[in-house]
């Protein structure tokens, strides 16, 4: 399953039940010197993304997002300087995620995040943002080379009592993937 607008919008506006608040989770974030996860995104889908990053922190994951973690950036005023903070937090990162949707082909900023990623690390993945949690997934082009991140609730046995627990997978084809946790290691 994909994550969609709707639940990523009302993960945004709500927060996530028994988890840190908003603001202890970007404290984490902006004292944090590496992270797992770059999250490559349209600013145009702020209010998804916010909730993703709630989504992904929730999980254990150090996320790097520019306008929560470098507040200070102004992106109307782009320089040298912000392209290098930017670099240094791809460096900083062990894998990008690609968060694409409509307005991922109006962004002039994620095919060149994508790229310089690729070419640091290799570990980069698509993580497809619709309007139904069973979309299919057809991006631009370029991005089927890459894994895409799914989401599945997986029930097992956790001392003596079954429970549900939602694991992120990495999907290289319909037969070949693997948790996020362990592609990330």
């Amino acid at each position: 399953m994909f994550y969609t607008k709707s639940y990523l919008r009302d993960l945004s506006r709500t927060g996530r039940k028994g988890t840190k608040t908003f603001s202890a989770t970007v404290n984490e974030s902006k004292n944090s010197m590496s992270f797992d996860i770059f999250l490559s995104h349209s600013y145009r889908d702020k209010e998804y993304i916010e909730g993703l990053f709630l989504e992904l922190s929730s999980k254990g994951f150090k996320v790097y997002v520019d306008w929560i973690v470098d507040s200070h950036l102004d992106r109307k005023n782009v320089d040298k300087k912000t392209v290098a903070l930017i670099r240094n937090r791809m460096k900083q990162s062990k894998s990008l995620i690609y968060a694409t949707s409509e307005n991922a082909s109006t962004s002039k900023w994620m095919p060149w995040e994508l790229g310089y990623m690729d070419g640091e690390t290799s570990r980069c993945a698509i993580l497809p943002i619709t309007d139904y949690e069973n979309s299919s997934f057809e991006g631009q082009e370029f991005l089927s080379v890459y894994p895409y991140v799914t989401k599945e609730s997986v029930k097992g046995l956790v001392t003596g009592n079954i429970s549900t627990e939602e694991i992120l997978w990495l999907n290289e084809n319909s037969r070949s993937y693997q948790s996020l946790k362990e592609w990330l290691r």
